[in-house]
């Protein structure tokens, strides 16, 4: 379960991205940019799409992938959720190359 503070700090943090939102599901949360599902906050983890345009942007502590639950896919799991311009940048193009 991921703690309610880290979430909004985490929208916060990806404002600059377009409309941030979070809907909670099963104690974590489905992140959302501009009504697109980007990734996903479970058990305090950032986690975004596995998107081949995201690859290039990550720095290299956040390159390595890691399902966010059993049975999930590996996503990207962003560690630096402190730089708002990192966080709003990874968040804008998954929103912009996800369907």
């Amino acid at each position: 379960m991921s703690n309610a503070d880290l979430v909004q700090y985490i929208l916060e943090q990806a404002s600059q991205a377009g409309e941030i939102t979070a809907k909670k599901m099963f104690g974590d949360y489905c992140l959302y940019c501009d009504r697109k599902v980007v990734g996903l906050i479970c058990d305090d983890y950032l986690f975004l799409k596995p998107l081949p345009q995201l690859q290039p942007l990550l720095h290299e502590c956040d390159q390595r992938m890691q399902p966010p639950y059993d049975g999930a896919k590996p996503h990207y799991v962003i560690s630096d959720v402190d730089d708002r311009d990192y966080v709003s940048l990874l968040i804008k193009t998954a929103a912009e190359y996800s369907k």
